[in-house]
Formats: structure tokens, C-alpha cells, sequence
């Protein structure tokens, strides 16, 4: 039993350390110039010199996913007028004499950053009043060291990395934890989309962006496909108040298992009612008889509804391994995630009701048991065996109606 509390501490311990982390990048992120809840996605024009060039890819590109576009000396004048001001322009600079370029660059509108690998020429875009990246290449330990030194200092990062291993990116994620140098990772090959969407999932947290820059319509169309599969989202939390907490005998409850690690203010949104869903905890948090299961969400009875992306519901009892869910945190950010396991078994089950402010009610059947638990308010757990009417939670409210799971215009009556 030591050993098993022992655990438990040191797992807690670890789990608030990288929310911490990951509560410092995003409060960083609120003061860059980039949305801290998009992805970003830069492309590299080396080598076009029109807008028609391949077929004209850049004009799709403008209009896709990216966020950001990397212009050069030879091909800025050609380029520029062609780049929408919504999307962050990138200037490569070799020179400080190429400064003088941006000229026509600031008369477009929009940010725009310099990047560079050359010091005496950020120092100068500083003074300017610009933003400033940092382009690097990394092939040993020295450079990788020396790219994580000289990047804390400026607005953004490019990396290049020569070797495929992801070791590395790890080492300049870590480091670069604590500041709000926005960190980008170049993409060596324009046919490797595996690399760019895999940069982006690493270590969770991930790259910030990465520049990927497909030469051919039909990797670019891959790209985006996927890309969108990984986009980030907003989910509008409110605050209920509990108005009812009874039990309500045996059924058919399950946890989802997934394949990621919660941190102690994320979890799942579940509710009997298309009308909306309640924050449930993972077990991330000290338990005094049994090991933390950190990528577990005991989520509620079989027939409940699980919120998803795409205002979109799975049934519990649907959901399967490999089946692809949302994790919302007390703020609304929601990432994805996949399921692991779903654990089906025999429990006595609690009836939770609670209502918003404007009046709709939502409830949800749980495990009736003290370690399974929903968030207040303030994103604390609550064990669903001590509720009390008038205890604050975090709940989604939905517009009822739904066929399949999908969101349907027609009035309905869910009690």
C-alpha cells in the first residue's frame, strides 16, 4: 500500500508540473502574434518566382490552412501582392541591405516578421521594430545546443534538422518551455507529410508549427486533409448548479481508456441529453487505495452521450478502439484524442442533474462511487458521492435535437 501512495504523489507531482507548462505557453501564447488556438503552418517559396508557379500552388496555398508564408529577396516583389494581409509574412533576409526590400512589404498590410540566420541583421530588424526568427540548422549536439541559445532570444524559431529522429525537437521543445519564442520545425522533404503532422503531436505540447512546403497539388491536398483532422477548437464551458444527486440502482457503465495522458484541468464532456454535457474528471487525481490511471475517464452509463468535435455526439456504447474523441480543459481548448479501451462493466450508477442560469436542465449517470468525480466551477474535482444541491460545475449547453449524433433543426423534449 506505501508503494502504491508513494506513486500516486510522485504521478500528481508530475501531472501538475506539465500543467503548469502547458498553462505558461498558452498564457505566453496570448501575447504573440499568431492565434495561440490555430495551428501553425508556414510555407517556404524558395524556388517560386511567380504566383502561377506548379501549377499555381500558391494560390491554393493562401487559401488553405496556412498561417504564415517565407519570402526572399529575389521573389518578394513578384510574390507579396499575392498573400492575403490575414496570414504572417515572413521575410528571409541574408543582408541588412535587404531590409530595405520591406518597403513595399509593410505597404501591403499585415505582420511581418524577418528571419534570418545571420545575427547582425535580426539585431537590426529589432531596432526597427520588427519581429524577428531565428533560422537554424541542427547536425549535432553543439548546433542543437547553440539553436536553443540563440532562439530564446528572438519572436520565433525556425529549425532544420538533418537527422529524422524527433530526439532533438524534444530537447528544443523542453528547453524553450519557459519562453515565448515560438518554436517552428522545418520540414526537410516537401513529399513528407508524415513528418509534418508527426511534429506536430510530439511530446503532446508539440512544435508550435511547422513549415511544410509540398512542390505538387496532390501532397498538398494530403496535407491539408490530415491537417485538418488535427485542428485545435474552442468549446463554450458555463457554469451549472447541481440540482439534484440520487441513486438510481445497477446498469452498464464504461470508462474510456484513450491513448494520451489527461493533465489534472482536462477531461471529457458527457450527458444523457443532446441539451449538453458536464466536465468529467480522468483519474489523474490522488487516490488513497489504488495507482492513478491518468489516460482513463470514468464517463458515465452506456446510453450517455460523449461530445465530440464538429458539434458532432457518440453514444458510449459506440464508441470502440481507435475511435476518435475530444478532451476539453476548464478553459475550452479541446484537443484529440483516440481511444484505447472501452471498459464496459456492472456498477451501481448516481443520477447528477444541474441547471444553467438560463434554465435548461442536463443530467448524466455515473459510477455511484467516491474516486469518480466531475469539475467545479474552478476546475477542481468533485467526488460525485458528496454533492450537494447547489454545488457549481463546468458543463456544456447544446441545442437539443440530434439524428446519428449530428446536430438536427427539430424540437425535442429529452427529460
Amino acid at each position: 500500500m506505501t508503494t502504491n501512495i508513494s506513486n500516486n504523489v510522485t504521478d500528481a507531482v508530475s501531472m501538475q508540473k506539465r500543467e503548469r507548462i502547458r498553462l505558461e505557453r498558452i498564457e505566453g501564447d496570448r501575447n504573440r502574434v499568431e492565434d495561440a488556438s490555430a495551428l501553425i503552418v508556414w510555407f517556404d517559396t524558395a524556388g517560386l518566382t511567380t504566383p502561377n508557379d506548379n501549377a499555381g500552388l500558391l494560390a491554393r496555398v493562401v487559401n488553405l490552412s496556412y498561417t504564415g508564408v517565407l519570402l526572399y529577396p529575389d521573389n518578394i516583389e513578384a510574390l507579396a501582392p499575392a498573400i492575403p494581409a490575414r496570414m504572417l509574412k515572413v521575410f528571409n533576409a541574408r543582408s541588412i541591405e535587404d531590409l530595405e526590400r520591406l518597403k513595399s512589404l509593410k505597404q501591403l498590410g499585415g505582420d511581418v516578421v524577418v528571419a534570418s540566420s545571420e545575427h547582425t541583421v535580426l539585431q537590426k530588424a529589432a531596432e526597427l521594430g520588427l519581429k524577428t526568427c531565428f533560422r537554424s540548422y541542427v547536425d549535432d549536439g553543439a548546433s542543437l545546443h547553440q539553436s536553443i541559445q540563440d532562439g530564446a532570444s528572438h519572436d520565433y524559431l525556425i529549425v532544420r534538422f538533418r537527422d529524422p529522429t524527433n530526439i532533438p525537437l524534444e530537447l528544443v521543445i523542453a528547453s524553450l518551455q519557459a519562453t515565448h519564442t515560438v518554436l517552428i520545425k522545418e520540414i526537410n522533404t516537401p513529399t513528407d507529410v508524415d513528418d509534418a503532422i508527426v511534429t506536430l503531436g510530439v511530446m503532446e505540447v508539440g512544435a508550435d508549427g511547422v513549415m511544410f512546403s509540398p512542390r505538387s497539388h496532390e501532397v498538398l491536398s494530403e496535407f491539408t486533409s490530415r491537417l485538418g483532422k488535427l485542428e485545435r477548437s474552442d468549446v463554450k464551458l458555463e457554469v451549472a448548479t447541481l440540482v439534484r444527486s440520487v441513486p438510481v440502482g445497477m446498469g452498464y457503465r464504461s470508462c474510456i481508456d484513450t491513448s494520451t495522458l489527461f493533465s489534472p484541468t482536462e477531461g471529457m464532456l458527457v450527458g444523457s441529453t443532446s441539451q449538453g454535457g458536464i466536465l468529467c474528471c480522468p483519474e489523474v487525481f490522488f487516490l488513497p487505495y489504488m495507482e492513478l490511471r491518468p489516460f482513463r475517464v470514468n464517463a458515465g452509463a452506456v446510453h450517455s452521450y460523449v461530445y465530440n468535435f464538429g458539434n458532432r455526439t457518440d453514444y458510449m456504447s459506440e464508441l470502440r478502439a481507435g475511435s476518435q474523441i475530444m478532451i476539453v480543459d476548464r478553459t475550452g481548448k479541446a484537443r484529440r484524442a483516440s481511444v484505447g479501451r472501452m471498459k464496459t462493466e456492472v456498477r451501481p450508477l448516481r443520477l447528477i442533474e444541474a441547471a444553467f442560469q438560463s434554465g435548461e436542465h442536463i443530467n448524466i449517470l455515473m459510477q455511484d462511487d467516491w474516486h469518480v468525480r466531475i469539475f467545479s466551477d474552478d476546475a477542481k474535482p468533485l467526488n460525485i458521492t458528496e454533492l450537494r444541491p447547489g454545488d457549481k460545475v463546468l458543463a456544456h449547453l447544446a441545442r437539443p435535437g440530434r439524428h446519428v449524433g449530428i446536430k438536427v433543426d427539430e424540437h425535442i423534449i429529452e427529460t
